[in-house]
C-alpha cells in the first residue's frame, strides 16, 4: 500500500513568502503529495486577527511554485479548506 501525504494550510498571519516556500521544501522532503492552501479568516473577533488579505494572484504563484517542486496536486484560493474537494486527491494516489 502506497503512502501518500496531504496538509492543507492558511495564509494571511503574517508570514513571507520564503517561510511559505520553505515549508513546501519541508513538507515535500517528508513525502506529503497533495497540498491545500486558503486564506485564513478568524471564527471571531476574540480569535487571532488577519494579518493580511491574500490576493488571489499570490494564490496562483504559491499554487505553482508547490507543483515545480513536485507535489501531485495542489488547490490554492482565498476559500480552499481542508476537506476542499480532498477526496479528489486520494483518487490520484
Amino acid at each position: 500500500m502506497k503512502f501518500c501525504g496531504y496538509l492543507a494550510t492558511l495564509l494571511g498571519l503574517g508570514e513571507n513568502d520564503n517561510e511559505v516556500l520553505r515549508v513546501f521544501g519541508d513538507l515535500r522532503s517528508a513525502g506529503c503529495d497533495f497540498l491545500s492552501i486558503g486564506q485564513y479568516l478568524p471564527p471571531s473577533l476574540k480569535h487571532y486577527p488577519v494579518k493580511e488579505y491574500v490576493l488571489p494572484e499570490k494564490f496562483s504563484y504559491f499554487r505553482e511554485k508547490a507543483l515545480s517542486i513536485g507535489f501531485k496536486s495542489v488547490l490554492s484560493a482565498p476559500y480552499v479548506r481542508s476537506s476542499y474537494l480532498a477526496d479528489t486527491y486520494f483518487n490520484t494516489c
